[in-house]
């Protein structure tokens, strides 16, 4: 018996961001999506080498790719209309989660579980705090994304821009590893590939 599992994921390329917007640069949900899987691994690693965390950083990585993979089905819903409401935001985490639902019903059964426990969040108090870090991720690569739309010249993105940022900038005042990622290494970002080379180790 054939699976589509895998097939269907492989779409992510298909599905562009920020839809509504003028972009400089498509970006699309693959690509995306490995931003917030090494942004999440890296904060994970943060958080257990300086904060005393036990977190499962591999775990991160993986969640962060798969985040946002229901939109292979719902496609991209633009931000200001997901959280317009709460009867929104509810209604989309619900067709969020039917789609999820859809896309582990094109494994074998006997994976499942595994995969299931990538898109379900644990009462764990580890995988909680973890799946913050991954949201924070997230965050991070929309940040990412309307500074270089802005270096490009296209000032579209500018008002996201500064929401973004102030979100993260909230969130790292309760999670120490996201205010570390954004003070040590958001700044490169931006800079030229020359500028990224030669700058090499900071000491």
């Amino acid at each position: 018996m054939s699976y589509s599992f895998f097939a269907t994921v492989s779409r992510m390329k298909y599905i562009d961001r920020w839809a509504l917007m003028r972009n400089a640069r498509a970006e699309n949900l693959s690509e995306h999506s490995l931003e917030v899987a090494m942004i999440a691994h890296a904060l994970c690693v943060i958080g257990n080498a300086r904060y005393g965390k036990s977190l499962n950083a591999e775990k991160a990585a993986l969640i962060g790719l798969y985040h946002d993979a229901s939109e292979i089905i719902t496609g991209d819903m633009p931000t200001p209309v997901k959280y317009y409401t709460t009867d929104l935001r509810r209604a989309y985490h619900e067709v969020e989660a039917v789609a999820e639902d859809q896309l582990l019903r094109m494994l074998p059964e006997d994976l499942r579980g595994s995969f299931a426990a990538i898109f379900t969040p644990e009462e764990d108090e580890n995988d909680q705090y973890l799946r913050r870090l991954v949201k924070a991720a997230d965050k991070f690569s929309a940040l990412i994304k309307c500074m270089e739309e802005k270096e490009a010249g296209n000032l579209e993105f500018r008002t996201a821009e500064l929401t973004t940022r102030e979100s993260i900038e909230k969130m790292g005042r309760e999670l120490p590893e996201v205010k570390d990622f954004m003070i040590e290494f958001l700044p490169s970002y931006g800079n030229t590939l020359d500028e990224l080379i030669g700058k090499g180790d900071s000491k």
